[in-house]
């Protein structure tokens, strides 16, 4: 996800246990997304994985929608696998995983930095819960709530 804004020239180095703050921010990005959103969830979750790299599905979505709709807000983050990049194919790093096609096609690749803060993660959490809204409001497989009858 290029999570981020362009860095000045000062240097603000993170410390040494950089990996376990990175993991950190990954796992309230993640935590925060799968409370906020239904019908998605963590690719490879409870494998060991990268601190500073998620991969999410968004079931009733198709992930090059969502990158261009966050990529609009300022958002960058990728479709499929890093391996898969620029591919209309569903990545096969994901299906091997064992996810399905739509499921793989599905999915946003979010990448942090050292230089990632937490503010630019709660940033990220007002943009991407709309953007999924909007998109599955959009979406003929996505379910629509039964309107409600007035008690």
């Amino acid at each position: 996800m290029g999570i981020g804004r362009k860095p000045d020239r000062s240097p603000h180095l993170i410390s040494a246990d950089s990996p376990a703050h990175l993991a950190a921010l990954r796992d309230r990005l993640e935590q925060a997304i799968l409370s906020q959103v239904e019908e998605c969830g963590v690719n490879g979750a409870g494998a060991p994985r990268v601190s500073n790299t998620t991969s999410l599905y968004f079931d009733h979505l198709e992930a090059e929608a969502l990158v261009i709709a966050l990529d609009l807000k300022g958002l960058s983050v990728s479709g499929g696998s890093a391996c898969q990049s620029g591919a209309t194919e569903p990545s096969h790093v994901l299906t091997a995983m064992g996810l399905s096609p739509a499921r793989a096609r599905a999915s946003i690749r979010f990448s942090l930095s050292r230089l990632t803060t937490g503010e630019e993660i709660d940033e990220a959490l007002t943009l991407i819960p709309t953007a999924v809204a909007r998109l599955r409001d959009l979406s003929p497989t996505w379910r629509k709530a039964p309107a409600l009858t007035p008690a």
